[in-house]
Protein backbone atom coordinates (compact mmCIF):
# COMPACT_ATOMS: atom_id res chain seq x y z
CA UNK A 1 0.00 0.00 0.00
CA UNK A 2 1.58 3.47 -0.90
CA UNK A 3 1.51 5.93 1.57
CA UNK A 4 1.22 9.63 1.05
CA UNK A 5 1.92 12.27 3.60
CA UNK A 6 -0.60 14.99 3.79
CA UNK A 7 0.62 18.54 4.65
CA UNK A 8 -3.05 20.95 5.21
CA UNK A 9 -4.02 23.20 8.05
CA UNK A 10 -7.55 23.57 6.53
CA UNK A 11 -9.58 21.10 7.91
CA UNK A 12 -12.62 20.59 5.48
CA UNK A 13 -9.58 20.26 3.13
CA UNK A 14 -8.08 17.92 4.90
CA UNK A 15 -10.57 15.65 5.95
CA UNK A 16 -11.94 15.48 2.39
CA UNK A 17 -8.60 14.66 0.73
CA UNK A 18 -8.05 12.56 3.58
CA UNK A 19 -11.48 10.48 2.78
CA UNK A 20 -10.95 10.53 -0.73
CA UNK A 21 -7.62 9.12 -1.02
CA UNK A 22 -8.13 6.40 1.74
CA UNK A 23 -11.20 5.35 -0.84
CA UNK A 24 -8.33 4.81 -3.71
CA UNK A 25 -6.28 2.59 -1.23
CA UNK A 26 -3.61 4.53 -0.13
CA UNK A 27 -2.37 4.95 3.68
CA UNK A 28 -2.81 8.15 4.37
CA UNK A 29 -1.01 10.21 7.25
CA UNK A 30 -3.03 13.60 7.42
CA UNK A 31 -1.12 16.66 9.31
CA UNK A 32 -1.87 19.95 10.00
CA UNK A 33 1.30 21.49 11.02
CA UNK A 34 5.16 21.30 10.26
CA UNK A 35 5.73 19.58 13.67
CA UNK A 36 3.65 16.77 13.26
CA UNK A 37 4.79 16.94 9.39
CA UNK A 38 8.38 16.15 10.10
CA UNK A 39 7.46 13.39 12.34
CA UNK A 40 5.27 11.11 10.20
CA UNK A 41 7.93 11.37 7.45
CA UNK A 42 10.71 10.23 9.64
CA UNK A 43 8.82 7.79 11.26
CA UNK A 44 7.23 6.14 7.77
CA UNK A 45 8.19 5.30 4.79
CA UNK A 46 6.36 8.14 2.46
CA UNK A 47 5.79 7.36 -1.01
CA UNK A 48 3.80 10.79 -2.03
CA UNK A 49 3.97 14.15 -0.24
CA UNK A 50 1.18 16.61 -1.19
CA UNK A 51 2.19 20.06 0.38
CA UNK A 52 -0.02 23.67 1.61
CA UNK A 53 2.63 26.32 1.54
CA UNK A 54 1.31 28.14 4.51
CA UNK A 55 0.65 26.37 7.61
CA UNK A 56 0.23 27.63 10.89
CA UNK A 57 3.97 26.93 12.40
CA UNK A 58 6.18 27.52 9.16
CA UNK A 59 6.37 27.38 5.61
CA UNK A 60 5.66 24.54 3.28
CA UNK A 61 8.62 26.13 1.03
CA UNK A 62 11.28 25.09 4.39
CA UNK A 63 9.70 21.77 4.31
CA UNK A 64 10.02 21.05 1.04
CA UNK A 65 13.88 22.41 1.47
CA UNK A 66 14.49 20.28 4.75
CA UNK A 67 13.36 16.99 2.44
CA UNK A 68 14.74 17.14 -0.12
CA UNK A 69 17.94 17.51 1.47
CA UNK A 70 17.73 14.14 2.29
CA UNK A 71 15.17 12.67 0.12
CA UNK A 72 13.79 12.21 -3.56
CA UNK A 73 10.24 11.43 -2.60
CA UNK A 74 7.92 13.13 -4.98
CA UNK A 75 6.47 15.98 -3.61
CA UNK A 76 2.85 17.97 -4.95
CA UNK A 77 2.78 21.57 -3.85
CA UNK A 78 -1.14 22.15 -3.16
CA UNK A 79 -1.52 25.80 -2.33
CA UNK A 80 -3.76 28.87 -2.32
CA UNK A 81 -0.01 30.67 -3.29
CA UNK A 82 -0.90 31.33 -6.86
CA UNK A 83 1.75 33.62 -7.60
CA UNK A 84 4.33 32.94 -10.50
CA UNK A 85 7.14 33.55 -7.92
CA UNK A 86 5.67 31.04 -5.84
CA UNK A 87 5.21 28.31 -8.53
CA UNK A 88 8.50 28.80 -9.46
CA UNK A 89 10.28 28.61 -5.92
CA UNK A 90 8.12 25.60 -5.59
CA UNK A 91 9.53 23.79 -8.64
CA UNK A 92 13.62 25.23 -7.99
CA UNK A 93 13.08 23.07 -4.44
CA UNK A 94 12.69 20.72 -6.32
CA UNK A 95 8.95 19.77 -5.91
CA UNK A 96 7.54 17.33 -8.73
CA UNK A 97 4.25 19.75 -9.40
CA UNK A 98 2.18 22.85 -7.92
CA UNK A 99 -1.29 22.62 -8.00
CA UNK A 100 -3.45 25.69 -7.03
CA UNK A 101 -6.46 26.17 -5.15
CA UNK A 102 -9.31 25.68 -5.94
CA UNK A 103 -8.45 22.59 -7.31
CA UNK A 104 -9.89 19.41 -9.05
CA UNK A 105 -9.77 16.00 -7.11
CA UNK A 106 -9.56 14.04 -10.36
CA UNK A 107 -6.74 16.01 -11.33
CA UNK A 108 -4.81 15.81 -8.36
CA UNK A 109 -5.96 11.61 -8.38
CA UNK A 110 -4.75 11.66 -12.01
CA UNK A 111 -1.44 13.82 -11.33
CA UNK A 112 -0.75 11.20 -8.19
CA UNK A 113 -1.35 8.44 -10.00
CA UNK A 114 1.10 9.15 -13.30
CA UNK A 115 3.69 10.09 -10.56
CA UNK A 116 3.42 7.00 -8.88
CA UNK A 117 3.18 4.62 -12.12
CA UNK A 118 6.43 6.89 -13.58
CA UNK A 119 8.44 6.02 -10.37
CA UNK A 120 8.27 2.57 -10.43
CA UNK A 121 8.53 1.90 -14.53
CA UNK A 122 11.17 -0.50 -15.30
CA UNK A 123 13.95 -0.53 -17.71
CA UNK A 124 16.13 -2.73 -19.18
CA UNK A 125 19.06 -0.78 -20.98
CA UNK A 126 22.45 -1.16 -19.49
CA UNK A 127 23.07 2.82 -20.40
CA UNK A 128 22.95 5.58 -22.66
CA UNK A 129 25.80 7.85 -23.89
CA UNK A 130 25.53 11.55 -25.18
CA UNK A 131 28.55 12.82 -25.31
CA UNK A 132 30.26 13.16 -21.80
CA UNK A 133 26.44 12.29 -20.39
CA UNK A 134 25.64 8.46 -19.42
CA UNK A 135 23.23 7.94 -18.15
CA UNK A 136 22.33 3.98 -16.26
CA UNK A 137 18.64 3.29 -16.26
CA UNK A 138 18.87 0.01 -13.77
CA UNK A 139 19.88 1.95 -10.87
CA UNK A 140 18.45 5.10 -12.66
CA UNK A 141 21.45 7.59 -12.23
CA UNK A 142 23.62 10.22 -14.60
CA UNK A 143 26.99 11.15 -14.72
CA UNK A 144 28.69 13.68 -16.09
CA UNK A 145 32.26 13.45 -17.08
CA UNK A 146 32.49 10.65 -14.76
CA UNK A 147 30.23 12.68 -11.86
CA UNK A 148 27.38 11.57 -10.48
CA UNK A 149 24.63 14.56 -11.28
CA UNK A 150 21.82 14.78 -8.50
CA UNK A 151 18.63 15.37 -10.16
CA UNK A 152 15.24 15.45 -9.44
CA UNK A 153 12.36 12.64 -9.92
CA UNK A 154 11.11 15.30 -12.65
CA UNK A 155 14.15 16.05 -14.40
CA UNK A 156 15.32 12.70 -14.25
CA UNK A 157 11.94 11.50 -15.98
CA UNK A 158 12.73 14.69 -18.79
CA UNK A 159 16.06 13.72 -19.57
CA UNK A 160 15.37 10.34 -19.79
CA UNK A 161 12.90 11.39 -22.75
CA UNK A 162 14.87 13.58 -24.27
CA UNK A 163 17.27 10.92 -24.28
CA UNK A 164 15.38 8.94 -25.62
CA UNK A 165 13.95 10.43 -28.22
CA UNK A 166 16.82 12.31 -29.35
CA UNK A 167 17.26 14.02 -32.64
CA UNK A 168 13.68 14.83 -32.18
CA UNK A 169 11.16 17.82 -31.94
CA UNK A 170 9.57 17.68 -28.92
CA UNK A 171 6.14 19.76 -28.55
CA UNK A 172 6.09 21.26 -24.98
CA UNK A 173 2.47 19.74 -25.22
CA UNK A 174 3.25 16.96 -25.60
CA UNK A 175 6.27 16.80 -23.04
CA UNK A 176 3.72 17.88 -20.76
CA UNK A 177 1.69 15.04 -21.30
CA UNK A 178 4.24 12.70 -21.33
CA UNK A 179 6.24 14.13 -17.96
CA UNK A 180 2.93 14.02 -16.41
CA UNK A 181 1.36 11.38 -17.59
CA UNK A 182 -2.52 13.44 -17.97
CA UNK A 183 -3.59 15.77 -20.20
CA UNK A 184 -0.98 19.23 -20.35
CA UNK A 185 -4.23 21.08 -20.03
CA UNK A 186 -3.94 21.05 -16.60
CA UNK A 187 -0.69 21.51 -15.70
CA UNK A 188 0.82 25.22 -15.37
CA UNK A 189 2.00 26.70 -18.37
CA UNK A 190 5.53 27.17 -16.04
CA UNK A 191 6.22 24.02 -15.15
CA UNK A 192 7.88 22.88 -18.18
CA UNK A 193 9.94 25.84 -18.43
CA UNK A 194 11.34 25.65 -15.27
CA UNK A 195 12.24 21.85 -14.95
CA UNK A 196 14.12 22.41 -18.38
CA UNK A 197 16.15 25.44 -16.99
CA UNK A 198 16.85 23.59 -13.87
CA UNK A 199 17.58 20.58 -16.02
CA UNK A 200 20.41 22.63 -18.42
CA UNK A 201 21.55 23.94 -15.39
CA UNK A 202 22.78 20.58 -14.21
CA UNK A 203 24.03 19.09 -17.66
CA UNK A 204 24.87 22.04 -20.03
CA UNK A 205 28.37 23.76 -19.59
CA UNK A 206 26.52 27.09 -20.41
CA UNK A 207 22.92 26.63 -20.18
CA UNK A 208 22.36 29.87 -21.71
CA UNK A 209 23.82 28.44 -25.24
CA UNK A 210 22.60 24.96 -24.29
CA UNK A 211 24.34 22.08 -26.45
CA UNK A 212 22.05 19.35 -25.18
CA UNK A 213 18.58 20.94 -24.41
CA UNK A 214 17.55 23.38 -27.45
CA UNK A 215 14.82 25.01 -28.04
CA UNK A 216 13.09 24.96 -31.06
CA UNK A 217 11.01 28.40 -31.24
CA UNK A 218 7.23 28.37 -31.15
CA UNK A 219 7.59 24.89 -31.17
CA UNK A 220 9.20 22.80 -28.10
CA UNK A 221 12.49 21.49 -27.37
CA UNK A 222 15.23 19.28 -28.91
CA UNK A 223 17.99 17.28 -27.45
CA UNK A 224 20.65 17.53 -29.89
CA UNK A 225 23.43 15.52 -28.98
CA UNK A 226 23.74 12.24 -30.49
CA UNK A 227 22.83 9.38 -28.49
CA UNK A 228 24.58 5.93 -28.01
CA UNK A 229 23.12 2.42 -26.35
Amino acid sequence: MKKILLVEDEESINRGITFKLTKEGFKVFSCKNLKESRQAFHNEKIDLIILDATLPDGSGFDFCREVRRESDVLIIFLTACDAEVDIVTGLDMGADDYITKPFSFMVLMSKINAFLRRNKKEVSIDKIISNDIVYYPNDMRVYKKGEELTLSKTELKLLIYFITNSGQILKKKQLLNEIWDIDGDFVDPNTLAVNVRRLRAKIEENPSKPKYIKSVRGIGYIWAERCVK
